[in-house]
């Protein structure tokens, strides 16, 4: 279910045609480097950094658009490796709507339920293909993501909403009845991503491990896509042309916490609670 629009793919830049393939087979590919050691520790540091300096978890504070109001950030969602991969499964138009860090603390309880991206995305073809990028070793013990093979061909299920206080979910909506026997892990160590499809069904155990286990994912998708649960909806064009103009233009940052980013990705954020309530009312 490789989504391509009219824009047509070329030779891969970075991918094989076997990973090509799973992705479209599967909905979910890894592990593929983008960061050395230096460069994860690093990343690594600005990221703990970023949390003693606010004092609070980045994910409590930074959401949807994570990267909006940091130059580092915004260097990660242009990774040339991860555009490169992106390019090789939606083609060479790529814009990023959004980005959120998933962190689970050391020995913690809290878990993602599993679920589909598609049901709060608002997307149109639904067509997100998201790099979750590990700033640290996501191993099964530091509960990384796990995912259902080929659930991306099958629609976009029903989902119950807990509001489960140790679910990292908006909404703790899960799906029922998932065969976990089916569920592949996710494997990463830091400086390694995946990519996943919006549809397909994934989620995550606690961290029973030691360390944080810190986690970026990064939406990308291609400039044909539209958001259908409100109106003024944002991203960035990370490579190539856009010659549709659905989206409008985020700013890109000029120092930490950049005012005027921070301003946008406060206003967006209320914009797409908004908007997510608007697709839980629809029949």
């Amino acid at each position: 279910m490789v989504q391509v629009s009219p824009e047509e793919v070329g030779v891969p830049k970075l991918l094989t045609e076997s990973q090509i393939n799973n992705y479209d087979n599967d909905g979910c590919i890894f592990p593929i480097q983008a960061l050395n050691s230096d460069q994860t520790g690093k990343l690594r540091g600005k990221f703990d950094s970023l949390e003693e300096k606010i004092g609070a978890e980045a994910q409590s504070r930074f959401k949807i658009k994570a990267h909006l109001p940091f130059p580092w950030m915004h260097e990660v969602i242009c990774h040339q490796t991860i555009l490169d991969a992106i390019e090789d499964l939606i083609g060479p138009n790529i814009l990023c709507w959004g980005s959120s860090f998933f962190t689970k603390k050391a020995n913690d309880p809290r878990f993602v339920s599993w679920h589909q991206d598609s049901t709060y995305y608002g997307l149109r073809p639904p067509a997100t293909a998201t790099a979750w990028l590990a700033i640290s070793d996501s191993t099964v013990e530091a509960g990384c993501m796990r995912f259902i093979p080929g659930t991306h061909h099958e629609g976009i299920l029903k989902h119950t909403e807990t509001w489960n206080k140790d679910n990292l979910l908006i909404r703790g909506q899960r799906i029922e009845g998932i065969d976990e026997s089916q569920a592949a892990d996710v494997i990463l160590a830091a400086g390694e991503f995946s990519i996943h499809h919006e549809a397909v069904i994934h989620g995550s155990n606690p961290n029973r491990s030691d360390d944080a286990r810190i986690g970026l994912s990064i939406h990308y998708i291609e400039p044909h896509v539209k958001q259908t649960a409100f109106e003024g909806a944002s991203a960035l064009l990370v490579r190539g042309q856009d010659n549709y103009g659905y989206w409008e233009v985020d700013p890109v940052p000029v120092c930490d916490f950049d005012p005027a980013c921070l301003e946008t990705l406060d206003y967006r954020y209320q914009q797409y609670k908004t908007g997510i309530g608007k697709i839980k009312e629809t029949p």
